[in-house]
């Protein structure tokens, strides 16, 4: 089943953005330094870091990142399952 429920789903782009900021944080952390103590000047003092820190971010969190992780997702979660019915074949074979 290539299907992921609602959570599974939260996780994994709850997993996708953790590691965006992780993987970006020098360019989150310069931007957050430029809009400091700024309030209407941000739009124009900060717009560099903005752009840099979006693509930054885009190139962890964009679609073809996601599906990537989703694969991977997919892939263990499938391992598990037949390794789970391959204990439980065990387990009923030894209890008879």
């Amino acid at each position: 089943m290539n299907a992921l429920s609602r959570r599974e789903e939260d996780n994994l782009l709850k997993i996708t953005k953790e590691r965006a900021l992780k993987e970006c944080h020098d360019v989150v952390k310069a931007f957050a330094d430029c809009v400091g103590e700024r309030t209407i000047s941000v739009a124009w003092a900060c717009r560099g870091q903005l752009h840099k820190m979006e693509e930054c971010m885009l190139l962890y969190t964009g679609p073809e990142p996601y599906e990537r992780v989703r694969v991977e997702y997919l892939r263990l979660r499938s391992e598990q399952r037949v390794e789970n019915a391959r204990l439980r074949e065990t387990e009923s074979a030894a209890k008879s």
